[in-house]
């Protein structure tokens, strides 16, 4: 990966995380004040849900920032690669159900069914996702011990060589 996309991907992180820390403060407030009709449990539910929804996307991007700088640093083939992995699927799985719960309180009301069915199928959408990177995951592992048997294979090549 070169130089420059690493670069443009961390720009991109940067204003994706001002942008969501702006929802945060700016906006979940004001659709605070605009569900003001509704019952109190439904207001603190689906504002709960847009805040940790956000709150899931800081941690990926957070998480794909620090998996950028091992890629950039050339230690992306190491085990602490996972650690951040891990979080990032785990990131996904919460947004996942935080879609299927939020298809779930909004079933029962007024909204129209196909807008339920949207968010749950985002859910669905995000589990597949998750799953991609498990997948990724997986291949990233593969790499790492081919990696390690490639360094072991050339140190006994320098070593016959001598």
């Amino acid at each position: 990966m070169g130089k420059s996309t690493i670069v443009v991907l961390k720009v991109v992180i940067v204003v994706a995380l001002i942008g969501s820390v702006a929802v945060q403060a700016l906006i979940v407030p004001l659709l605070w004040i605009d569900l003001a009709a509704e019952e109190l449990w439904g207001r603190i539910a689906f504002v709960s849900i847009v805040v940790l929804g956000v709150g899931t996307l800081q941690v990926f991007g957070i998480c794909v920032w620090m998996l950028l700088t091992k890629v950039r640093r050339g230690s992306i083939f190491s085990t602490s690669s996972f650690r951040y992995i891990d979080v990032i699927i785990g990131a996904i799985l919460a947004a996942a159900a935080l879609a299927w719960i939020l298809a779930a309180i909004l079933a029962p009301g007024s909204a129209a069914p196909g807008l339920v069915a949207l968010i749950g199928g985002a859910g669905v959408v995000l589990g597949g996702i998750a799953l991609l990177v498990v997948v990724m995951k997986a291949l990233l592992r593969q790499a790492i011990e081919r990696d390690t048997e490639a360094q072991s294979l050339r140190s006994e090549l320098d070593n016959e060589v001598i």
